[in-house]
């Protein structure tokens, strides 16, 4: 392995240079997973703040948004946005590939937005000329390396935002988005994160029973994401180190995070939201890769988080195709369990409650479960013709450095804590994001640990 890869690994237990970052907490923001005083279900019911479901975003002044990162989601995320509400636009786009652009820039038209050339904006650099290009919300839907600093960016512009997840790739650049956070909410401005089981109607009802005492106090989770492998792209000759990995990012970890940081963070963050945002003392992990054909990352990781009352939640996660495949979050209290989707059980396994889910053809739609992906940014929108900011970037933070714990402890070998993720100093990525070489990063995958001889 390439020696600064080596020490870029290494310089994650190193003690930070703003060491006092480490005592940083993420406060549970949401009422716990033991339940209220309240006397009865329907108090206890009451008594648990989660996100009003909205049909659409209340009326209000126009509001204008520019898109930094023009991919499949960045694109979705567009559509979204304008599927929240009236008086909503597309008027700015930022990538570095052209083609991409073009492709973002057609399905909009199609969709009935067309953006002029003088609003479209290539390079390394795009993202401060969309946000300085007179928009009022900014929807950060880059990989994810480069969140933190657009996000600064657009905070010290004074700029609303989605900020898609995850919002980091390392510990650095989570604790930039702490801070930028806390001025976000200074000044007032909202910020939505793609999270989006949070937004999911049929998952916030049963949280909502979860944590009003349906399966008592919650002991232990398990969570699976067992799937077939992502895409990949097979490396052009007359790409450079940088537009290959960039263009191939999923498969990178110092642009994607990993999967278990780009992907499983969705599991990872619900089990945290239904056990009470509760931070875990230690992760210990496992991984390993036997079927990727690309990149520098693990196709399977297996990882416990450990919490101080000793309470332990498993999640494993794995990218391989021909497999068997899973996807269930389960989380277990003392009266029951949960499958975070619509179903509480009892300890016996029969169904204690299940989501009322309408038939196309019933009257009463109410119980309906409306996309996620637009409820996200009706919640934005809403949030600011309404003058009441939210600001979700904290439970965003806590689940990536959960899954940034989980990635450290598989690829160094070694049982990670949560105040040594706050005070590593590692930083993933080259110092400068330039198309030409990347020093120090090559296809090569972590190794940990010794062989028998």
């Amino acid at each position: 392995m390439d020696e600064n890869a080596k020490l870029n690994r290494r310089s994650f237990f190193k003690s930070s240079a703003v060491g006092a970052l480490g005592a940083i907490s993420v406060p549970s923001i949401l009422t716990s997973c033991s339940g209220s005083s309240s006397s009865s279900k329907e108090e206890k019911l009451a008594d648990v703040e989660v996100p009003e479901i909205l049909k659409t975003a209340p009326e209000g002044k126009p509001l204008k948004a520019g898109l930094v990162g023009c991919g499949g989601r960045g694109t979705g995320a567009a559509l979204n946005f304008l599927a929240a509400g009236t008086g909503l636009q597309i008027t700015a786009l930022g990538d570095v590939f052209q083609d991409k652009m073009d492709a973002c820039r057609k399905t909009l038209k199609d969709k009935g937005t067309d953006i002029p050339d003088a609003n479209c904006f290539l390079g390394f650099d795009a993202y401060q000329k969309v946000i300085d290009s007179g928009v009022d919300v900014v929807l950060l839907c880059t990989p994810p390396v480069f969140r933190p600093s657009q996000f600064e960016y657009a905070i010290d512009k004074g700029k609303h935002c989605f900020i898609e997840k995850p919002c980091a790739v390392d510990p650095v650049g989570a604790r930039k988005m702490l801070m930028v956070a806390k001025k976000a909410t200074q000044k007032g401005l909202s910020v939505i994160s793609g999270t989006i089981r949070r937004s999911q109607k049929d998952c916030i009802e049963t949280y909502r029973r979860v944590a009003g005492g349906a399966i008592g106090e919650i002991v232990a989770a398990h969570v699976t994401r067992l799937g077939g492998s992502l895409w990949h792209i097979k490396r052009h000759p007359d790409w450079t180190d940088m537009e290959y990995m960039l263009r191939n990012w999923v498969n990178f970890t110092w642009v994607s995070g990993d999967l278990v940081v780009e992907q499983f963070v969705h599991e990872i963050d619900m089990m945290s939201w239904f056990c009470g945002e509760k931070k875990p003392v230690k992760a210990e992990a496992t991984g390993g890769r036997q079927r990727r054909v690309t990149g520098d990352q693990y196709d399977f990781f297996s990882i416990q988080y450990v919490y101080e009352n000793g309470h332990r939640a498993h999640c494993t996660s794995r990218q391989i195709d021909g497999c068997d495949n899973d996807h269930s979050i389960l989380v277990y209290g003392t009266k029951g369990y949960t499958d975070c989707f619509g179903t509480i059980y009892n300890l016996d396994g029969s169904v204690a409650w299940k989501y009322p889910y309408p038939k196309a053809e019933d009257a009463d739609q109410s119980m309906a479960v409306p996309d996620p992906y637009v409820q996200e940014l009706i919640r934005l929108v809403t949030a600011i013709r309404t003058n009441k900011p939210l600001n979700d970037t904290e439970q965003h933070v806590q689940s990536t450095l959960m899954a940034i714990m989980g990635r450290e402890s598989a690829y160094t070998g070694k049982f990670v804590t949560w105040d040594q993720i706050m005070a590593s100093t590692q930083k993933l990525g080259p110092e400068e994001y330039a198309f030409g070489p990347v020093p120090g990063i090559k296809e090569e995958i972590p190794l940990v640990g010794t062989a028998n001889s």
